[in-house]
């Protein structure tokens, strides 16, 4: 089972281009969006169209729900003043440029999509003898979709998020920073039971000093079983995109200045 995912999208139709024609050429098994389709940029209604016409299927990030039900808070975590003070341009240019059927769509997305596989092929044991082996798509957590797992969250206590939903592997973005590991919610020894995190970063607004729009292809092969680390490949895929377009875009529209220079630098 070969999957695409990706996330953080945030209103930048050149990058998202770039990603699903990537994609295309993957010869994937199946697509997910991990939400985050508008926001900082000047495109929210083509993104939502586009992952709506080839039907791929979405869950609601933060800025999604927000705008979804027409409110003036992101659910974004800004500390500085000035970020604040551009947060509230950001959603609210993206309130006044989202049309109703897109306001409308984005309400339906739901917070997360859980997905077992039967991978057992031995011949003796029926379906109802199988485990499946679980993959959870949130957008900030399972507990939050607004909720932040940032890389250097120590292995156990990121294990137990994990083990809380009985995923064996659990996709996420928000951050807009990749990363993949393999955690426990218990110190590592005999017969410790692992699970794998992935932040599959962003498409359109990336954060980790790479300015390319990022996704995952996740591999899932026959070998895979609930507890091990085995069976599990996690590529992260950066693509070229027009990068210069989206900045300009942001410069020729009332959104601030720095978010296109947030695009050039990453």
């Amino acid at each position: 089972m070969k999957i695409a995912l990706f996330s953080d999208i945030h209103a930048n139709l050149p990058a998202l281009g770039a990603v699903l024609a990537d994609i295309d050429a993957q010869n994937v098994d199946a697509i997910y969006c991990l939400g985050d389709l508008v926001g900082y940029n000047i495109w929210p209604n083509e993104v939502i169209n586009t992952i709506r016409k080839r039907g791929i299927p979405c869950i609601a990030g933060n800025y999604d729900y927000g705008v979804g039900r027409h409110s003036d808070d992101c659910g974004c975590a800004y500390k500085a003043d000035d970020e604040k003070e551009m947060g509230k341009v950001s959603i609210s240019y993206t309130n006044q440029t989202v049309g109703e059927a897109e306001r409308a769509y984005l309400r339906t997305l739901p917070t997360h999509i859980r997905v077992e596989f039967e991978l057992n092929h031995e011949p003796e044991k029926l379906w109802h003898q199988q485990t499946p082996f679980v993959l959870m798509l949130v957008h900030g957590s399972p507990r939050r979709v607004n909720e932040y797992l940032f890389e250097d969250r120590g292995d156990c206590s990121l294990g137990r998020v994990l083990e809380g939903t009985n995923a064996d592997v659990l996709c996420f973005g928000h951050t807009h920073k990749p990363f993949y590991k393999v955690v426990s919610a218990e110190p590592e020894g005999e017969g410790t039971y692992f699970r794998h995190a992935i932040n599959i970063g962003s498409v359109g607004k990336p954060k980790d000093g790479d300015p390319r729009a990022c996704y995952v292809v996740l591999t899932i092969d026959e070998s895979a079983r609930p507890g091990s680390k085995e069976g599990v490949l996690v590529e992260f895929v950066r693509v070229e995109y027009d990068v210069e377009k989206a900045a300009k875009a942001v410069e020729e529209s009332d959104l601030p200045n720095r978010y296109a220079e947030m695009l050039r630098t990453a």
